[in-house]
């Protein structure tokens, strides 16, 4: 067959007319015209050409499920409900609008999507990383000569700024793993990927150029921080996982947050390989950290308990939703005794057992004693201000006992100079 009449059969005829476009097709016959053979001419006369529509080709395109949009989940409605199966007492859950104050309303629109998914506009997370950090550098800090206040300073904030975009890449992971399951769930539902504002393609540059950014900032430190750092990005990764398979992925999250507890002593060039007291303050301290994001996640975690049961999300909350006080009480009594030990393993003074210990046991004490977990506002209330509470008493007590070492040690290199000129 030549290939002018191949195309013929191969390419539907189409004819054209001023108010409406139609396609009109031969039927299929047993044997596929690509094979050149030809149909009978019993078959030819006992069949007509189909006519399709363009209305018929839009519905079919919009209709198949290969090449459709998954649909998001949406509010029943009394126009897809019958009138005795509408819900009367749940509200039609809020559409999405814009941000209209804050850092947020001032970016051009096409970057507010990235922003959100970075969680810019929900900073609380970003602090619960940079406190681990912060921790560990004051801590480090009369093991390392003592360091100055200058050098604490300048390293606190390359870790705040270090904080802030690994939170960012940490939350785009964990929308692209649950970018099927927030759509589900009242508070992720308007997230930029659930709603579709971006690709899964973009989330994953946008994720890939957070951590070029992290790499730079990571430079910044002695380059032994590097080796120290890079074991953490398998936690951030396989955070989302963990809920889906365990009851206490809050205890991959507390791997992951706390792994700044370590940080600080070779930001500040201490080696834990060859200072014992060092190394056995930093895992002190990171454990400790790790029982304090627990206690603060599983508070989280209880606004979410009835959406999460829904989705089939596991978390702690929902395995231990009838003692969470006791479990709580538990974690607390945990991290204060772990915090204690980092400090007596690197011979802290009054200032830190009084001040960071004593008032993390207050601090959270009461906290335990006032949040109503049945109210979502309660939990996330505090949530947002036990972060200061509890993480400001305890670095006010580590700097407060790092500046009493590092003053009284000027004094006493001071006097045998004073001496000598006398």
């Amino acid at each position: 067959m030549s290939s002018h009449r191949l195309l013929t059969r191969l390419v539907p005829r189409q004819t054209f007319s001023h108010t409406t476009t139609r396609f009109f097709t031969k039927p299929s016959c047993s044997s596929p015209p690509c094979l050149g053979i030809r149909p009978s001419r019993q078959s030819k006369a006992l069949t007509k050409p189909r006519l399709l529509s363009l209305e018929t080709l839009h519905n079919y395109h919009t209709t198949n499920p290969l090449l459709s949009q998954p649909e998001i989940p949406t509010t029943p409605t009394s126009a897809t409900l019958p009138t005795s199966a509408v819900p009367s007492s749940d509200p039609p859950l809020p559409e999405y609008v814009p941000p209209t104050t804050g850092l947020l309303s001032r970016l051009p629109p096409s970057w507010v999507p990235y922003a959100e998914l970075a969680r810019l506009d929900k900073p609380t997370g970003s602090y619960y990383l940079f406190f681990p950090c912060l921790f560990s550098t004051l801590l480090a800090a009369p093991l390392a000569g003592p360091a100055s206040p200058a050098s604490v300073i300048g390293t606190s904030l390359l870790f705040i700024s270090g904080a802030i975009i690994m939170r960012g890449a940490g939350c785009a992971v964990n929308d692209l793993w649950d970018r099927n399951l927030d759509p589900h769930v009242t508070r992720t539902r308007l997230r930029p990927i659930a709603r579709r504002a971006i690709t899964p393609f973009q989330g994953l540059v946008f994720t890939g150029s957070q951590l070029l950014a992290g790499l730079v900032v990571l430079l910044q430190f002695p380059f032994e921080c590097f080796w120290y750092a890079t074991p953490s990005l398998l936690f951030v990764a396989s955070y989302p996982l963990a809920k889906r398979v365990t009851y206490y992925p809050q205890f991959v999250l507390g791997l992951t947050f706390s792994w700044g507890a370590i940080m600080g002593f070779p930001a500040l060039g201490v080696d834990l390989l060859a200072n014992q007291a060092a190394l056995t303050a930093a895992g002190c301290l990171y454990t400790s950290n790790i029982a304090w994001t627990v206690l603060y996640d599983m508070i989280y975690a209880h606004m979410d308990i009835k959406d999460d049961a829904k989705a089939g999300i596991k978390s702690i909350a929902l395995k231990h939703d009838k003692e969470t006080k006791q479990v709580l009480t538990g974690l607390a009594v945990a991290q204060i005794a772990l915090l204690a030990g980092a400090g007596a393993a690197v011979g802290a003074g009054p200032a830190f057992f009084i001040g960071s210990c004593g008032g993390a046991a207050l601090t959270l004490g009461y906290m335990i004693k006032k949040v109503n977990l049945k109210s979502v506002k309660d939990c996330w209330w505090w949530f947002v201000n036990g972060c200061w509470i509890t993480g400001g008493v305890i670095s006010l007590g580590l700097a407060t006992d790092y500046l009493l070492k590092y003053y009284g040690q000027e004094k006493l290199e001071k006097k045998p100079e004073e001496l000598e000129s006398a």
